[in-house]
């Protein structure tokens, strides 16, 4: 028997920086195994595939709705009031509608780059279509805390953490079907619709839990510790450790500012790439600690700079737009954001505190975990007061317990390899899929030679 081994791989993503951006080291690392790669996305990020070296395939039928466009292509998106109102219209318009049209062009593309296996962040809704009707293994990274429903814990979106208790189970258990089976109805029935139109089985499954079933393996980024315990783990799920960007990109001028060694304290602060009201964390951040003796680092995320710098010209503030943060973190004593995953993830890797303050977009799950695993301090808030959050810093400051978690946390990450994990489980998946395609051509073969010799009219 001759085993075939694919070396196409197709990365795809939804176009959002936290979910590009760690799907790269994974592409860089599978690039230099002498993999043939290529990259579905938004043309936001054309520029970093090409530098990689990785042939780019833009969306064509698919919506290209992001942080630059979202305003203008979603308006009535600033309109919905309440958390789950929010939900519901991310979850139809960012991620569900758009599955079909993933798929149109993923069909495309594969006509020019015949691709063995995808690669995708967990939220893009082309999976489902990739591995039911194109039937090419799909491996999903999980750039979220891990979203699968779990019969002991509370409903994902809410920012609950586990409960010990029986009255407390038994609430997690009513909001389970509150929020699953009622608030998020009309997001899963739409999904359910748009399935049922290609002819893919949904077994009535939540959006979450459709990430994971559909794909072949899912890859969670982050460990069991920075997780919390379920019994009903799902058998397609492995940690590989914390799966962050790729660290050496051609043309990047290293960052550093000679006031980083002048503070004895040095606090990062920043509120990712696609929140662009700097009045819910920048600015109370700021003037929170402003008079302080710490530095000030600030990111913008590319929006507002140029107003903070004419309010707040300090000689102990930094504001930039973008900021590599593996050169930042090095010299942190505590990270203030609100609560990006991979900025989570990136302030463990370096040993960092944090002060937390997000619920949107997911922020609540992840600012959820700092706070129950005890790396620092969840303001439970989309907009904290200053006195809050300096109160909240300079307990993390003052209190060595907090840093001790963090560094505990980092030796479990340090036990992983997540590029050379993800190499292991692709060389898996693509030989499987070989030995899978050989064998049954192998039968068809067999019949054919069968049907010849007993004069069969045999017909495919």
């Amino acid at each position: 028997m001759i085993v075939s081994t694919g070396r196409k791989i197709l990365f795809a993503n939804v176009p959002a920086d936290g979910h590009f951006n760690p799907l790269t080291s994974l592409a860089a690392h599978l690039l230099n195994e002498g993999y043939e790669i290529a990259w579905y996305s938004s043309e936001l990020y054309e520029g970093k595939i090409r530098q990689l070296g990785i042939r780019f395939f833009p969306f064509r039928e698919a919506l290209d709705i992001n942080v630059q466009n979202i305003d203008v292509l979603l308006p009535e998106r600033s309109k919905k009031k309440g958390k789950i109102a929010q939900l519901n219209f991310d979850m139809q318009e960012f991620f569900i509608k758009r599955g079909p049209e993933y798929y149109l062009d993923l069909q495309a593309v594969y006509a020019e780059f015949p691709f063995d296996l995808l690669i995708a962040d967990c939220a893009f809704m082309g999976i489902p279509y990739v591995k039911e009707k194109m039937n090419i293994p799909v491996l999903s990274i999980g750039i979220v805390p891990l979203v699968e429903t779990s019969r002991q814990l509370p409903p994902m979106g809410l920012g609950l953490t586990p409960s010990n208790t029986f009255l407390g189970k038994l609430f997690h258990r009513f909001l389970r079907f509150l929020v699953l089976d009622f608030l998020f109805q009309p997001s899963f029935r739409l999904m359910h619709s748009l399935l049922e139109q290609h002819g893919i089985e949904h077994g009535n499954q939540y959006l979450f839990d459709m990430c994971i079933s559909k794909s072949d393996l899912y890859l969670q980024s982050g460990t069991p510790g920075f997780e919390y315990e379920r019994p009903d783990l799902s058998e397609q799920i492995r940690y590989i450790g914390p799966v962050l960007p790729l660290k050496k990109w051609k043309n990047r001028e290293p960052w550093y500012d000679a006031r980083l060694s002048s503070y004895n304290r040095v606090v990062l602060i920043t509120q990712g790439t696609f929140e662009k009201d700097g009045s819910k964390l920048l600015e109370p951040a700021i003037e929170a600690l402003k008079d302080s003796n710490c530095l000030l680092v600030v990111t913008t995320g590319g929006f507002g700079r140029e107003a903070l710098l004419k309010k707040y010209s300090a000689p102990n503030i930094i504001i930039e737009d973008y900021i590599p943060f593996d050169e930042v973190l090095p010299y942190t004593d505590v990270y203030v954001s609100n609560g990006g995953y991979g900025g989570v993830l990136l302030s463990i890797q370096h040993g960092v505190p944090m002060v937390v303050a997000g619920i949107h977009e997911g922020k609540n799950e992840i600012n959820a975990r700092v706070g129950y695993f005890g790396l620092g301090i969840n303001l439970k808030t989309e907009r904290p007061k200053p006195g809050k959050i300096r109160a909240a810093v300079e307990e993390i400051l003052q209190q060595e317990s907090y840093r001790q978690r963090v560094k505990e946390m980092l030796r479990e990450f340090l036990q992983y390899q997540p590029q050379a994990l993800t190499a292991l489980y692709v060389r898996e998946l693509i030989l499987k899929n070989s030995l899978t395609i050989n064998h049954k051509n192998n039968q068809h073969e067999k019949k054919s030679n069968k049907a010849a010799a007993t004069g069969s009219d045999y017909r495919i």
